[in-house]
């Protein structure tokens, strides 16, 4: 093993390239595991900014995989593990946004949307009232303290700071 590997190599023994690259795919895997395993499993239905976050995550499990086609230490795979982390980070600072909305520190924003074409008042009275009124400055759950979009704040921030040092110590090597 040469000098420049064992540099490189993170603390588990695995290099840091490669610690970044499943770092990537393991941190969006996971959170938007979470996001979907509380709305279909644990019944928490999501606001618009919730699935504002849950993109980003998706956008960074393609990049991340994409990464894998690739050995660790090419250009190809460093460059869609930084996007990646980009993509993570994005849903961090949407995270931090609806955490602030929810602690109204900001104020949010509604959008209205289109429902289906050809139906009746009554039809549309009906698919209004049983709709689930999800609002964004509410928080559903709390865990310690912190609401779900604060954890991804946290986590996607800190997922997506671990990943660039990460690849900035395998490019140092």
């Amino acid at each position: 093993m040469t000098q420049a590997v064992a540099v490189q190599r993170s603390r588990g023994g695995l290099p840091a390239a490669a610690a970044a690259r499943l770092v990537a795919l393991l941190l969006p895997l996971a959170l938007l595991g979470g996001a979907l395993g509380s709305q279909y499993l644990g019944g928490l239905h999501p606001c618009e900014m919730c699935y504002w976050q849950r993109w980003p995550h998706a956008s960074a499990i393609i990049l991340a995989a994409l990464a894998f086609t690739a050995p660790a230490s090419s250009s190809r795979s460093r460059m869609l593990t930084l996007l990646a982390a980009f993509a993570i980070g994005i849903s961090g600072m949407i995270g931090v946004y609806h955490a602030g909305v929810e602690a109204k520190v900001f104020e949010g924003f509604t959008q209205c949307t289109a429902l289906g074409k050809g139906l009746t008042t009554a039809d549309l009275l009906r698919q209004i009232s049983s709709a689930p009124l999800v609002r964004c400055d509410e928080v559903q759950f709390r865990f310690l303290g912190i609401s779900m979009a604060g954890w991804n704040a946290i986590l996607s921030l800190g997922g997506a700071t671990l990943i660039l040092l990460l690849s900035l110590r395998a490019r140092r090597a």
